[in-house]
């Protein structure tokens, strides 16, 4: 048996037993990777570079206690809208209400579940970090040191300033479909991601045995939620981003895994 296969067995028999990623690295929330990975999924380098600051600012965008390793809330964000439909932890993730589009009320969140009234990040795509990490603290947002330190609200800021991409560049707004290169995605894929997805995809599974959820299922489903992790990782688990290479290489993969199996 090769070597991949041994791995992907491997991985396949943690799944099966439910002990991939499930090591605690908190009392009060399970770990989606190994004890060894700790430093790389929450610490943080030496001397961080711009990409990577900017990706460990998306993270936070996403789901920050996940992202920080840190105690979730349980209450439900003063600020969030009495209209909402979500209440409690995740009506702290900055997503929630501006969307993975960054475009809020004027974008996939202007309807349905998600909907708020609330405008996207989009506005503040060039503005000075300082001043975006300066509203993060206010009561507006309300996120204190205690939940987001100086330096992890700067990443977010440095993301909200110079992370934010088009979503009209990434997905096409009639066919809803990521508007890459497919071959080009798929060496970029069978290079990289295929490392823990597999090369057919199939290798982590989110859903179940009778509704699964791939990463063609999901990037099929969710592409602009898909692409942001492409480019900043999932929170919380040993992934590789491409933040650090061109916006094009991420929309090509988004593309080729749009193509993979949904089941």
């Amino acid at each position: 048996m090769s070597r991949i296969s041994l791995r992907a067995a491997a991985v396949l028999a943690m799944l099966a037993a439910g002990t991939l990623g499930h090591q605690p690295a908190r009392a009060d929330k399970p770990a989606m990777h190994a004890p060894e990975a700790q430093d790389f999924v929450h610490g943080s380098p030496d001397d961080p570079s711009d990409a990577w600051a900017i990706a460990a600012g998306g993270r936070i965008y996403d789901s920050w206690w996940d992202a920080l390793d840190r105690p979730a809330p349980t209450e439900t964000h003063p600020s969030y809208p009495a209209t909402g439909k979500v209440s409690g932890k995740n009506s702290w993730r900055c997503k929630e209400c501006h969307g993975w589009d960054y475009k809020g009320r004027n974008g996939r969140y202007a309807t349905g579940s998600h909907a708020t009234g609330i405008p996207g990040i989009d506005g503040a795509a060039g503005r000075d970090p300082q001043a975006i990490a300066k509203l993060l603290r206010a009561p507006l947002h309300g996120y204190t040191s205690e939940m987001i330190s100086d330096v992890q609200l700067m990443n977010v800021a440095k993301f909200v300033s110079r992370g934010q991409h088009d979503i009209a560049d990434v997905i096409d707004a009639t066919s809803g479909k990521p508007k890459g290169d497919t071959e080009r995605g798929k060496a970029l894929f069978q290079t990289i991601c295929a490392a823990c997805h597999g090369f057919d995809g199939r290798l982590l599974n989110w859903g179940s045995a009778d509704a699964p959820a791939y990463i063609g299922t999901e990037a099929s489903k969710l592409p602009d939620e898909v692409f942001h992790k492409i480019r900043s990782s999932h929170p919380g688990a040993a992934m590789v981003n491409l933040r650090a290479l061109p916006l094009k290489d991420a929309i090509d993969v988004l593309t080729y895994a749009a193509t993979l199996p949904v089941k």
